[in-house]
């Protein structure tokens, strides 16, 4: 048996080859597991199809879907550059050992501090966000005395049918120069004034968790009508187009994402047809996949605590984990599927909510978990939680963080150990 492409045998649910009990025994819970070979397999559907679809092309790892030592340095060695948001994550990619030139810089208000970081480490590409952004590497550059290598990030105005927290090309976004408004054209025109800043091209991200191939095609031939009408009026050609991610994975049932060699092929049609269409040379592609490399090789491992049941109204199942490590159903309704891990072959004969241990009424994991009879004490695994959830993690409530494992072979390995108490005050100060 196999439920959300991992094995089951004898009842007993493995993750990368480890049976999730004792990886519960072994680790404690709550408890993020990662499927170590679905994350590299998942890296090489990337690397391949761009390979075969459009030589030409570089996928990058988002770390911020999950941004530890170790995804990072996985990612990298599969061949994928990776993607950051942060001084915080700049570091975390250096210190696994990515070389800066593998780096692509993203976010809408970096700080002077966090550019100086970049331009020292020596960061492949800046994904210019905004003017602002504009003037501080032009003062920042000639203070160093060097040029740093950018990409424009560009709001075409396209809106997919995803959670609106998680779209980012729409017109009215934080994110990037629109198109609609002429901001994307006056951004290129101040780049080029500027002598430490070398354009190499644009990057666009439309949004996270999409499903259907449509708005894809309609921002890679909105990115090469732009990259035509710059050429046609400012006589520029740019080698680069970062076409962003997206793609979204499986957490329920009836969720059918596109396999990840499919929207490779598909989005290069699409753009070598647009590229023809308006004269234009093939520029060096990239993708920056995270959620669909890291989202579904994750399980989070639960053990069931308090039982409440409302008569006429609902049951709610505690477990140890919550909003502290996984936001996603508090901040957009984000929803899920879980099994009892000994029990995953059981059928289901109650429907009840996995409810969170924080202070919260909202702190409800699963509203609606079609389950066995649970008891305290049993093990509920929960998938596709690999990516948004660690990396999104607080101490809310004063609750340690949990620990990630790679799992792998039939063996685990700790890659960010659960935190203790003495972690929540290592940062604290007496008033006396």
């Amino acid at each position: 048996m196999v439920l959300h492409d991992f094995p089951v045998d004898g009842g007993v649910l493995s993750i990368g080859g480890c049976r999730a009990p004792d990886l519960a025994a072994a680790h404690g819970t709550p408890l993020l597991v990662i499927d170590e070979g679905r994350f590299r397999r998942n890296c090489r559907a990337y690397l391949e199809s761009l390979r075969r679809a459009y030589p030409r092309s570089q996928p990058i790892y988002a770390s911020k879907a999950l941004c530890t030592l170790a995804t990072c340095r996985l990612a990298y060695d599969e061949g994928l550059h990776v993607d950051v948001a942060s001084g915080g994550e700049i570091y975390t990619a250096r210190r696994a050992g990515i070389p800066g030139r593998a780096l692509h810089f993203h976010g809408n208000n970096k700080t002077e501090e966090e550019l100086r970081l970049a331009l020292a480490e020596g960061v492949g590409r800046i994904i210019v966000d905004n003017f602002y952004e504009l003037e501080l590497l032009d003062r920042l550059t000639r203070e160093a005395g060097m040029q740093a290598a950018v990409l424009l990030r560009l709001t075409p105005g396209i809106e997919p049918h995803t959670h609106r927290a998680i779209q980012t090309g729409g017109i009215d976004s934080k994110f990037g120069f629109g198109l609609p408004d002429g901001a994307a054209q006056q951004a290129v025109r101040r780049a080029l004034e500027i002598p430490g800043i070398a354009l190499r091209g644009f990057h666009c991200h439309i949004g996270s968790q999409i499903l259907d191939l449509e708005p894809f095609t309609l921002a890679a031939r909105t990115m090469v009508e732009f990259a035509a009408e710059v050429r046609r009026e400012l006589d520029l050609n740019v080698d680069e187009l970062n076409l962003g991610g997206g793609l979204g994975i499986r957490y329920l049932p009836e969720d059918d994402p596109p396999p990840i060699p499919l929207f490779v092929d598909h989005l290069t049609d699409v753009l070598r047809v647009a590229l023809v269409e308006f004269g234009l040379p093939e520029p060096l592609l990239y993708l920056e996949p995270g959620r669909s490399i890291v989202g579904d090789a994750g399980v989070t491992l639960y053990t069931v605590g308090a039982i409440k049941a409302i008569p006429g109204v609902r049951t709610y199942a505690a477990v140890d984990g919550g909003m502290f490590e996984n936001p996603r159903p508090a901040l957009y309704g984000a929803r899920y599927t879980a099994v009892v891990a000994d029990r995953a072959s059981d059928p289901p004969v109650q429907t009840l909510a996995v409810a969170g241990r924080c202070c919260e009424s909202g702190d409800v994991l699963i509203w609606e978990a079609a389950l066995p009879a649970l008891s305290p004490g049993d093990l509920l695994a929960v998938f596709s939680t690999g990516a948004y959830t660690y990396s999104m993690a607080s101490n809310y409530n004063r609750f340690p963080r949990p620990a990630v494992v790679l799992a792998d072979g039939g063996r685990s390995r700790v890659v960010v150990e659960r935190e203790t108490y003495d972690d929540l005050v290592r940062k604290d100060r007496p008033l006396a």
